[in-house]
C-alpha cells in the first residue's frame, strides 16, 4: 500500500472505533486544510455521510474567504453544523500574552457548547508535527470535568491499541490524523482533490500556512500559488509552518496553557 493509503486506512479505523466508543460525539470544524482533510475522511468512513454535529467555534474574527467556504460546503455536504459564539476577550486570563488571551475565547466558547450540547467526545484534526505541545497529545485522550487536560498523565498507545473505556463523565478528544504531517494533508488534499480556501495559496508574493483569526494571524512569503507548487515548497521550506500565528511568538509556556485548559 501507498503511505497516503495506509495513513487513510488508520484515521478511519480511529474513526469508525470512536463512533463505536462514544455516545455522542461531534468534529470541530475550523475550516483550516487540517480539518477539512479529516471531515472529508469522515464522509469516506460513513459512506458520504456525517452521522453526527459539525461543530464551529467562532470568534467573530475568521477571514471573509474562510466564512464562505463555511457556508457552501455546510451546505454541499449537508452537514448537522453547530456554530457556537465566543465570550469577550476582556473576561479571559489576564496574565496571558495578548494573542493567546484572544485564543483562548475559542476555549470558552467550546466549553460552553460542550456544556449546552452534552457532547462525550470531540474529533479534532490536530498534528504532532504541528506544535510542540500537541507531540505530547494521545489519540484517544481523555479530560477532566473542565475539559483540561493533564500531558502528565496520559494512557499507553502502542501498535494502534487504544484506551477507550475511561470512567463515567470523562469527556474524551480524539485525534485521528495525529499520525500525520502537513506535507501528508497537502499530497492527499490534492489526490482527493478536497475543497480548500484559497487563503492557503500565494497572492501578490504571500500566502497563509495556517489560518485562524484576522488579527492574530498573518501570512507568510511564497510564491506557491497551486497545491503542487505548496507541496514543492514544503519539501524544501525552513520556515515553521505556524510562522504566521502570533501566539507562537508570545511566552513559552501560553500554547501549553491553553492546551492544558481544553484549548485545540
Amino acid at each position: 500500500m501507498e503511505h497516503l493509503d495506509i495513513i487513510e486506512s488508520q484515521t478511519i479505523y480511529i474513526l469508525r472505533e470512536a463512533f463505536n466508543k462514544i455516545d455522542k460525539l461531534a468534529i470541530l470544524w475550523s475550516l483550516g486544510k487540517d480539518s477539512n482533510a479529516l471531515l472529508w475522511m469522515v464522509r469516506k468512513a460513513f459512506f458520504g455521510h456525517v452521522p453526527f454535529p459539525v461543530v464551529h467555534i467562532d470568534t467573530g474574527k475568521k477571514f471573509p474567504e474562510m466564512y464562505k467556504f463555511r457556508e457552501r460546503y455546510a451546505n454541499d455536504w449537508q452537514l448537522d453544523l453547530k456554530v457556537g459564539a465566543c465570550p469577550p476577550v476582556e473576561e479571559m486570563d489576564p496574565t496571558l500574552p495578548p494573542a493567546a488571551r484572544s485564543a483562548a475565547r475559542k476555549t470558552a466558547g467550546l466549553k460552553a457548547m460542550i456544556d449546552r450540547e452534552g457532547f462525550a467526545g470531540l474529533l479534532v484534526g490536530i498534528r504532532r508535527d504541528e506544535e510542540g505541545t500537541r507531540a505530547k497529545e494521545r489519540v484517544f485522550s481523555p479530560r477532566g470535568e473542565q475539559n483540561t487536560w493533564n500531558f502528565r498523565d496520559q494512557p499507553p498507545e502502542f501498535w494502534d491499541q487504544f484506551k477507550t473505556d475511561f470512567g463515567p463523565g470523562t469527556h474524551l478528544r480524539v485525534h485521528p490524523i495525529l499520525h500525520w504531517t502537513e506535507i501528508d494533508i497537502w499530497r492527499y488534499s490534492k489526490r482527493e482533490n478536497i475543497p480548500i480556501v484559497d487563503l492557503y495559496f500565494s497572492h501578490n508574493g504571500r500566502r497563509y500556512r495556517s489560518l485562524g483569526d484576522q488579527d492574530i494571524t498573518f501570512p507568510v512569503a511564497s510564491a506557491a500559488a497551486t497545491i503542487d507548487e505548496v507541496i514543492d515548497e514544503l519539501q524544501h521550506t525552513k520556515v515553521a509552518e505556524r510562522s504566521g500565528r502570533a501566539m507562537d511568538h508570545e511566552s513559552e509556556d501560553a500554547f501549553e496553557r491553553l492546551r492544558a485548559d481544553g484549548y485545540m
